[in-house]
């Protein structure tokens, strides 16, 4: 069962802001290199597909784009979670109702499911 104590609820919204502002920075990193990979592209004149490096930046646009992706997820996970803690319902499993176990929480605050709903 989840602590709904003050002082650990004021610990879980750090944790959350922490975790926050280390996301908005690899964000920042991210998009970035994204700028600078896409700007490479334009700048040059070689055809993606009948160059030999084409592929392998394609490749890797792809692939930042998926992690951008990702990270923005868990961007979103961690700010439901944060609002979760200020109504309320934070450790309080959204399948069954029931609260989330204090472990589960601790190793995953942003979890919205208990382990048997998950």
């Amino acid at each position: 069962m989840q602590d709904s104590r003050p002082e650990h609820l004021h610990r879980v919204t750090t944790r959350l802001a922490e975790e926050r502002a280390a996301i908005e920075g690899r964000l920042a990193a991210l998009r970035a290199e994204h700028a600078e990979l896409v700007a490479a592209a334009r700048d040059s004149n070689a055809d993606d597909e009948h160059d030999p490096e084409g592929t392998t930046l394609a490749f890797e646009r792809s692939q930042l784009r998926t992690v951008l992706r990702q990270t923005e997820r868990h961007l979103a996970e961690v700010d439901a979670a944060a609002a979760r803690v200020a109504d309320g319902s934070w450790g309080v499993c959204q399948g069954c109702g029931r609260p989330i176990a204090a472990e589960r929480l601790e190793a995953r605050p942003t979890a919205t499911r208990c382990v048997t709903c998950a």
